[in-house]
């Protein structure tokens, strides 16, 4: 049985040509589906009863069930664990960064895999092992239900912002992962502008180059945390396969041909990378790259021997990109107090 929600526009209208249905019943289906964030066929009042129980035949709608639900003690960030039909669980994070509805900004950060393959050495994820990649309705799928849950609070609530930055490695995923996010930006869906979809990578240099070539205007953001082949490969050990010159030469050419800044991700770990040396060696490296960077303080997992950065390392790091002339910001930080680290909720799940 087919998953409406793996479907783009193009799949709904092969269906319904095949249904001997009109091109524009696909379009109506595609806004129950996709915009309107519909979980069964009944809530569908524009499509004819009997084209609604061919489909029902045919076709469903995935399920994916909330088995925990968390929110940080200023409400503003929620995390909930998903329950797929196999009963794997992915984790997303909902976080509001604005009260000012005129201005209000709604991200989620959705997961792409059940568990990862890339075992990076900070990462909760990593260390419950790779599972499988997600299709495309359980990646949209974790959008349309976050979008639906936050409205049955708030009529008011919208989803602005979609980062994949959740479980597992984006464009390790790849197929799906473009799927998704074209059916997201489709105007007659959730039209979330492509400008605010970010796509988070540890460096697969090769799928750099292939997104690049996309030239969707979607934000790249690299997951660095090292600017030394030595370091880098013992906190990401991708990069003994793709070290830091191959990775600068994808990013410079993903930013010629989208036109797009790059963001870079880096996480600092007490006495680990947080020296006034590797702040230097993120300046060199960065040196040609229209890019800016997020520092993340650590963010505690359980069982992993790290620890955060003191802020006024954190503040000295900052300063010193940017004397070298790169702009950099502390990331805001969300949920804390509820483990939103990717892969923390699920490993509690996972141990029962």
């Amino acid at each position: 049985m087919w998953d409406l929600r793996d479907m783009n526009l193009d799949d709904m209208e092969a269906l319904m040509r095949g249904l001997g249905e009109p091109a524009y019943r696909a379009r109506q289906l595609f806004a129950w589906v996709h915009g309107k964030g519909a979980v069964s066929f009944a809530q569908m009042s524009d499509l004819p009863t009997e084209l609604r129980r061919q489909m029902a035949a045919l076709t469903g709608i995935g399920n994916m069930e909330v088995v925990r639900q968390q929110r940080s003690k200023d409400g503003k960030t929620v995390k909930y664990a998903f329950e797929l039909p196999d009963g794997q669980i992915v984790e997303s994070v909902v976080m509001e960064y604005d009260k000012d509805r005129s201005r209000d900004r709604v991200t989620i950060c959705v997961s792409s895999q059940v568990g990862c393959a890339m075992n990076c050495s900070f990462c909760a994820t990593g260390q419950s092992g790779f599972v499988r990649n997600l299709s495309v309705g359980e990646i949209v799928g974790q959008v349309l239900e976050a979008d639906r849950l936050g409205q049955q609070v708030d009529p008011g609530f919208r989803i602005s912002n979609v980062v994949f930055m959740g479980m597992g490695e984006p464009l390790a995923n790849y197929y799906q992962v473009l799927k998704a996010i074209r059916i997201l930006n489709h105007p007659v869906g959730l039209h979330i502008s492509f400008r605010r979809i970010t796509v988070s990578t540890c460096g697969l240099v090769p799928q750099i180059r292939k997104l690049a070539a996309e030239k969707l205007p979607v934000v790249l953001a690299v997951s660095l945390h090292a600017a030394r082949d030595g370091l880098r490969n013992r906190l990401l050990p991708i990069n003994e396969r793709y070290p830091l010159e191959e990775l600068k030469q994808a990013c410079q050419e993903y930013a010629r041909l989208t036109g797009r800044r790059l963001t870079f991700e880096y996480i600092l770990i007490k006495d680990l990378n947080d020296h006034p040396e590797d702040a230097s060696d993120l300046g060199a490296f960065l040196r040609g790259i229209p890019a800016n960077v997020n520092l993340i303080p650590f963010n505690p997992v359980e069982g992993i021997g790290y620890e955060r950065s003191p802020r006024h390392r954190v503040r000295q790091f900052s300063g010193i990109l940017e004397r070298n002339g790169v702009e950099a910001v502390v990331r805001e930080e969300k949920g804390v107090d509820i483990e939103a680290a990717c892969g923390q909720l699920r490993r509690r799940l996972l141990k029962g």
